[in-house]
């Protein structure tokens, strides 16, 4: 049976109607309508929102939920080459077993006093990730890599007193956007295109792009294209010969093979936290990091918390604790840089238990096997007849592009593979694609990928 009587939340005491009633009241409002009167009526919608019918009950709510979960294929049930940042690494059940322990769970941010294991479990995180990075300093995690990436980029900003950055490698277009979005209106944002013979950056370009008012140059490494560029440390060199910080993203499960990107030159370090630790989940399980030297004006610009040791009262005990917290915008709210909060930082925890279990031998064999059966899947899958593998002289790791140069164009190869039950890549462009592989995947995987692609790609 279902009420006809006024709409009640179960969940929300609120929404009872004399409690609603009472505190509109309390505040000398007539009704609701009046907290809105400022923004303007062309804004507003006018009409009540097209919603269905309220779910009254729990056991309503989970029904529903669970439909709606139903109509998912995970990755776990489906051959997935699906990558572009978010991937599909082994998860060792140990990390969940931690970040699940209710202290970490369900603790959102505190002090020191009440808060001193979580403290102490990001500062673990943050010592970690920074011999991973050969970094000095690590923040706490931002809400995603694209996020860092922006924070970090204004961060060279910030201390250069420059208002130009320049990206020279093949970028993720979603990246760019939240670039965009966090850049302007004070700094204005070039992006280069990369020589489309080579999916490199463009050395040429660069060069003619910088000037006296950049502010930054960003790179990844690996590149969106999945490639590492050997130009990666004379790009340090254009950088900072007129003045710019350079900054670089990269994907911190390739560290066990590749250097950090602090050791040919970077100022600044960013990146996601999603292939140490956290699931794909419909969509990432996201957290950005960023790392630098400890110098201290640079360090100044971090909007975010960083933990560091302190002495406590006793003797030889040390505690952990913020460090410079006045810089953050925690301590100075809306006169903050910038804002950054603290939704990732259950995340930070994961990573920190991920890169405890594995150790530099763990990352070190990690980062071999993507690189191998990346390089096995570049050389087995542009053998198909009608696919080529347009950039397959670089090195790459996780990530490579697929060009489809039959009858059918990326998206519909794509189609085709789902209809036989593998997820395929990323459509960049008509005929080309953003293909993945990780230690997840075998040769067999590998082998019956291409066999697929040997029917359709006609």
């Amino acid at each position: 049976m279902t009420s006809t009587g006024p709409s009640v939340h179960p969940y929300v005491p609120n929404s009872v109607p004399a409690v609603r009633a009472a505190m509109l009241a309390a505040v000398g409002a007539e009704s609701v309508e009046d907290f809105y009167a400022d923004i303007p009526a062309a804004l507003r919608l006018g009409r009540p929102l097209d919603l269905p019918a309220p779910l009254r009950s729990e056991a309503e709510l989970v029904r529903h939920m669970r439909e709606l979960l139903g109509r998912n294929t995970s990755t776990r049930q489906a051959l997935s080459f699906l990558g572009a940042g978010c991937y599909p690494h082994h998860v060792p059940a140990v990390v969940d077993e931690i970040v699940n322990r209710s202290e970490f769970l369900t603790a959102y941010a505190g002090e020191p006093y009440e808060d001193h294991g979580r403290f102490q479990a990001l500062w673990e995180y943050q010592s970690l990730m920074a011999e991973l990075l050969a970094a000095d300093i690590v923040n706490v995690p931002t809400y995603d890599g694209f996020q860092a990436a922006a924070t970090a980029l204004r961060m060279a900003a910030r201390y250069t007193g420059r208002r130009h950055v320049v990206v020279a490698t093949a970028t993720d277009p979603d990246k760019l956007a939240k670039l965009a979005d966090y850049l302007r209106p004070d700094h204005r944002l070039t992006v280069l295109p990369v020589d489309p013979a080579t999916g490199r950056a463009d050395l040429g370009a660069v060069r003619a792009a910088l000037t006296t008012d950049t502010a930054a140059l960003y790179a990844d490494a690996p590149s969106y294209l999945g490639i590492v560029d050997p130009a990666l440390p004379e790009l340090a060199e254009l950088a900072h010969a007129v003045g710019a910080l350079y900054v670089v993203g990269c994907n911190p499960a390739s560290l066990g093979v590749l250097s950090p990107p602090s050791t040919y030159g970077a100022d600044l370090t960013c990146g996601d936290l999603q292939p140490l630790g956290l699931p794909m989940s419909f969509g990432g399980s996201h957290a950005g990091f960023i790392g630098s030297r400890d110098e201290e004006r640079l360090v100044a610009e971090y909007p975010s918390r960083l933990f560091g040791l302190v002495p406590t009262e006793v003797p030889g005990e040390l505690g952990f604790g913020d460090v410079a917290y006045g810089r953050t915008s925690f301590a100075v709210r809306e006169e903050g840089k910038e804002w950054v909060g603290t939704a990732a930082a259950l995340h930070g925890i994961a990573a920190g238990v991920h890169l405890a279990l594995m150790g530099p031998a763990g990352m070190r064999e990690l980062g071999e096997n993507v690189a191998a059966t990346t390089a096995y899947a570049v050389r087995r899958l542009g053998e198909v007849a009608n696919v080529e593998a347009p950039y397959a002289g670089s090195v790459h790791f996780a990530d490579f592009c697929l060009r489809f140069t039959g009858s059918l164009g990326a998206a519909e190869v794509g189609r085709e593979l789902l209809a036989r039950g593998i997820f395929g890549g990323r459509p960049l462009n008509a005929t080309d694609a953003l293909y993945c592989v990780t230690e997840t995947h075998t040769k067999a995987d590998i082998d019956h990928l291409a066999e697929t692609l040997q029917e359709i790609a006609k």
